[in-house]
């Protein structure tokens, strides 16, 4: 964020604090409406807290108004039942798209790499329940993250495995259209030990599946820090691309926080043709209110390119 952006943003908290406003109402006008965002970013449970309060609904109310067309979450399969399907009903009602939820992410297990028909088996139970969840919440994407390498195996044999393993899960998502979207995640910062890393391998095992059902979720911070070149790898894999999801190096904080130049990002995907989601899967570089704010002044500058 640039210095004048700061300083407004800092006045119109001190301005409020003076005039004692307090309600989630004056909150969201304090933010200020400036219409819809050009593209579909997508904010998490609890990333606006402080601004909408602590209940889901009033958070996806709160998303709405600030202009996001979308709406992710990591947890959703963990969630009641009945809370799943007031999240969907709600997000229906506000128009906001149902992002990625995670299917499956055991990082300390050697599954996906392994040739074992029990393990076969309790992939697809999995992949079973996530199109369950997918049809209650209106989802068309879930993470999966084909867990940890065999340090026993040669590296061909494992990718074989996996390979074949995505097709038993494929198989199970495909008559719902629901899709797998396969993360690589960084071994230098975050993950060490994980079978899967960069976009060109997953571009790779994606195509040697042939499902509709397996793409790719491509994390753009894991990338900067794993491989960079972030948008000739975008180009050179976008026909197996399923979600975007961003974050800012170094830190894993809201975009304009780091390295990386979103805006330019966001315009190339949009001169693509990009109609897809944009998950916001990254952590907030200030506390409270004035940081939630941060994040959305920064998707307002990115966004206007």
């Amino acid at each position: 964020m640039d210095r004048r952006s700061f300083m407004q943003n800092t006045g119109l908290i001190t301005g409020a604090a003076v005039l004692g406003v307090s309600t989630k109402k004056s909150a969201a006008q304090t933010v200020g409406k400036t219409g819809k965002f050009r593209l579909k970013y997508a904010p998490h449970f609890g990333m606006f807290e402080n601004l909408a309060g602590k209940d889901p609904i009033d958070q996806l109310k709160f998303a709405a108004d600030q202009g996001f067309t979308a709406f992710e979450d990591n947890g959703m399969m963990e969630k009641p039942v009945a809370l799943q399907e007031k999240i969907a009903r709600e997000m229906a009602r506000l128009g906001l798209a149902m992002g990625v939820f995670v299917a499956y992410a055991d990082f300390g297990t050697r599954s996906f790499v392994t040739d074992d028909a029990s393990v076969r088996e309790m992939l697809r139970k999995k992949m079973a329940d996530a199109v369950e969840t997918s049809k209650r919440v209106n989802a068309k994407w879930c993470t999966v993250v084909p867990g940890a390498y065999d340090t026993k195996l040669e590296w061909d044999y494992q990718t074989e495995n996996v390979i074949e393993n995505l097709k038993a899960c494929a198989a199970v998502c495909e008559p719902s259209g629901l899709v797998m979207v396969l993360e690589p995640l960084n071994a230098h910062t975050d993950h060490p030990g994980l079978f899967l890393t960069k976009v060109p391998q997953a571009y790779m095992i994606c195509k040697a599946v042939g499902s509709p059902s397996c793409k790719i979720l491509d994390d753009l911070y894991h990338q900067q820090v794993t491989e960079g070149n972030l948008i000739p790898n975008i180009d050179l894999s976008y026909d197996e691309i399923g979600y975007f999801q961003v974050g800012d190096n170094p830190g894993r904080k809201e975009p304009t926080t780091g390295e990386i130049n979103y805006r330019n990002v966001f315009r190339h995907l949009n001169q693509k043709g990009w109609t897809g989601l944009i998950g916001m899967e990254h952590g907030i570089s200030r506390p409270g209110k004035e940081g939630e704010l941060a994040v959305i002044k920064a998707y307002r500058e990115c966004d206007s390119f």
